[in-house]
């Protein structure tokens, strides 16, 4: 397993047994450290999703930092679920994504769901986004991928002008 992968796991165990959230881990490869990116920590139980929550921008000093918190809140705050439970960890299983920075779109045929995630933003106030992560079951076409992603963040396009950013993410498993 993954480092990042298990440190996300260890990180929800300690905090759903203990209440507390773990120091930043010094023995771990130096790009984690010293690198930023934005990351999402998906929390899968019984091959369905439990938890997802992450940043596409970096808000933390480091990517083991941004794993830790990222962890925490979706294993706590996802609004589409109840906080994990302690007699539900050994059924739990993590994947961690590194983001790239997100990158305008300007023409849909520029996107692959497969390759790239995105992010869909209203071009007024109130401003509304969605962020859909790369290579998801069930979305095939650009047009699914837009469409959810609209959903999510209640963006009407008919109705609103929108701007798509995409990006890349390395996936930890």
């Amino acid at each position: 397993m993954n480092c990042l992968v298990l440190l996300a796991k260890s990180t929800v165990e300690n905090y759903i047994n203990t209440g507390k959230i773990i120091r930043t881990p010094k023995d771990f490869p130096k790009e984690f450290l010293e690198e930023k990116s934005g990351v999402f920590v998906t929390i899968m139980k019984n091959n369905e999703l439990r938890g997802c929550i992450g940043t596409y921008l970096p808000t933390r000093e480091n990517i083991i930092q941004e794993v830790i918190y990222n962890a925490v809140a979706a294993a706590t705050e996802d609004y589409r679920f109840g906080p994990i439970q302690r007699e539900e960890l050994p059924h739990l299983s993590y994947t961690v994504y590194a983001l790239k920075a997100p990158e305008l779109v300007k023409d849909l045929k520029d996107l692959d769901p497969k390759k790239y995630g995105i992010i869909v933003k209203t071009a007024a106030t109130p401003l509304k986004s969605g962020l859909l992560l790369p290579d998801l079951d069930g979305i095939d076409t650009i047009e699914q991928q837009v469409s959810i992603c609209c959903q999510k963040s209640g963006i009407n396009p008919k109705e609103e002008k929108i701007v798509i950013y995409k990006f890349t993410v390395k996936k930890y498993s």
